[in-house]
């Protein structure tokens, strides 16, 4: 059977896979909810097993996990009458020393919008990894109901912006501010609550909608995935106008109106933006700005990293913890998940090299053998003593998945555009790393379906080798060396048609192959 493999030389980028895959195999947590067997990757502040970090953990994981549904299986079946999701749920004491009981118990945080979209999420990437129709259409129902439930519901739907909303919360987080009329972090919607919009939920929703216009267009229902893919591009638009600001997300657009002072909240950029990139939401021009914000606000910031969850941070203690200070957790802190997001971001639009620079810093990070879900500016980590959550584990798989999904998707550039690697757009960046050969192979775990590659350049020549191996639909966007472009394209020793194509100040070609087990496909290349 296939294995997950990426070997280019270069020894940091070359110990991430392993490194990373080591963290997360200390995540893996196994229960026995009520009867029915779960198995699935723990959050990295609690035991417990949350829908949202799985969700995207998966991106990670998949490459090795044979049990890629028990979880989102449970998930479905503890589904409420309206449609919503449970948060998590758990078997493992969490407020220990006062908490004892080891019951099972299922949590949904009222002030939450984004479960549903997460769940979504998780269904398609399993499908991805499985490749079974038959499954997605036995819980088709339960997805349906969970987005009418969001669609439809006072509580997640503003029918005036027809866009999702939520209590004023520090992007995703899972607490709101209250102006001090609850003692501690607010979780409960009252008639006091300050509703806004938040981007975030926004990129997840349209990613999940168009997830839901490919898989029913999969299992045969062409209607109703038009009407999704319709529904979708509108609920972009809408997303758009009324949340970017012409150069990045506003981190809350309010429908109460509310004012901290303190805070120039235009200036707020928030963890959710370069999420949004990768969910599809903006345009290039939109990501592309949003990219160079991150770069401005890293150097202004003066810290070892520009993984920013919000600059400028709230004011220290006001939303009902004296440990969320400016430059802790998600109040200033720097998370490893924005760091993946971000290198993800930066392969996809013509920032290579500020890609390749986030993993390696991640690498020279947790060298050690420790990551962590977030640090302070300067480089020290979460600890008990600074966090809100009991729980600061140094096997965080939330960052650490999503720098691997910046790291296969990205720099590796094999992204699955269906299912078993059926559709694969291959996007090789190893030039950005200096390395002139490279041997990559991506494998699902629960079904052994694999795409491989090897790459070589020979800078003398001017030329580039890539070894396929697979059965897909290929479409091949090779990124060139800087001022070159393709003369040439060969597959299997015959000529084929290729386009010249620039990401901002980066050269691409591209080349559409039909891979049906090998091929060999030499691309020639000049100075512009």
């Amino acid at each position: 059977m296939k294995e997950t493999t990426l070997r280019s030389g270069h020894a940091q980028i070359d110990a991430l896979y392993p490194r990373i895959q080591g963290f997360l195999m200390k995540d893996v947590t196994e229960y026995s909810m009520l009867g029915s067997h779960v198995r699935g990757y723990r959050t990295p502040d609690t035991p417990s097993l949350w829908i949202r970090d799985y969700s995207d953990m998966m991106r990670g994981f998949r490459y090795w996990e044979k049990d890629m549904k028990s979880l989102v299986d449970h998930f479905a079946e503890v589904q409420s009458a309206r449609g919503w999701i449970f948060d998590y749920f758990t078997m493992t004491p969490e407020k220990v020393p006062c908490e004892k009981e080891n019951w099972a118990k299922y949590v949904r945080v009222p002030v939450e919008a984004d479960v549903e979209y997460r769940f979504i999420k998780a269904i398609y990437l399993a499908w991805q990894a499985t490749g079974d129709d038959r499954w997605v259409r036995k819980l088709l129902p339960a997805m349906e109901k969970a987005l009418n439930y969001v669609m439809t519901d006072d509580w997640r739907w503003d029918k005036k912006t027809k866009l999702v909303k939520r209590p004023y919360t520090i992007d995703t987080w899972d607490f709101d501010y209250t102006a001090g009329r609850h003692s501690w972090l607010n979780f409960q919607v009252t008639d006091d609550t300050y509703w806004g919009i938040m981007h975030g939920d926004l990129s997840g929703y349209y990613e999940a909608f168009t997830q839901m216009a490919l898989l029913t267009s999969r299992l045969g229902f062409g209607k109703r995935s038009r009407e999704w893919k319709q529904f979708a591009e509108e609920f972009r638009r809408r997303s758009n106008k009324l949340c970017f600001n012409g150069r990045f997300y506003t981190h809350h657009v309010h429908l109460v109106p509310v004012r901290i002072e303190g805070v120039n909240e235009e200036e707020q950029l928030s963890l959710s933006n370069p999420m949004n990139i990768n969910r599809g939401l903006p345009t290039h021009e939109m990501a592309v700005s949003i990219l160079r914000e991150y770069q401005k606000r890293g150097k202004a910031l003066g810290a070892f990293a520009d993984w920013i969850s919000i600059d400028p941070p709230m004011p220290d203690g006001i939303f009902g913890d004296e440990k969320l200070i400016a430059g802790a957790y998600c109040n200033g802190g720097l998370l490893p998940l924005v760091g993946g997001e971000l290198s993800r971001a930066a392969f996809e639009h013509g920032f290579e090299a500020y890609g390749v620079e986030q993993l390696l810093k991640y690498e020279a990070l947790t060298k050690n053998g420790e990551t962590y879900l977030w640090y302070f500016p300067d480089g020290k980590h979460s600890t008990v003593e600074t966090s809100t959550s009991p729980d600061a584990s140094p096997t965080d798989g939330w960052g650490s998945s999503a720098m691997l999904y910046a790291l296969v998707e990205g720099l590796a550039g094999i992204v699955d555009h269906q299912k078993l690697f059926q559709r694969v757009r291959l996007s090789p960046r190893w030039i950005v790393t200096g390395r002139n050969e490279a041997t990559v192979s991506t494998a699902y775990g629960a079904s052994g379906a694999a795409f491989e590659y090897s790459f070589g350049h020979n800078d003398s020549a001017k030329t580039i080798e890539l070894i396929l191996h697979g059965k897909a639909a290929t479409h091949l966007h090779l990124l060139l060396p800087s001022g070159a472009k393709a003369a040439g394209a060969k597959v299997n020793g015959k000529k084929v048609r290729f386009v010249n194509n620039k990401v901002e100040n980066s050269s691409y070609v591209d080349v559409e192959i039909e891979l049906k087990k090998k091929a060999s496909v030499d691309i020639r290349y000049q100075e512009e």
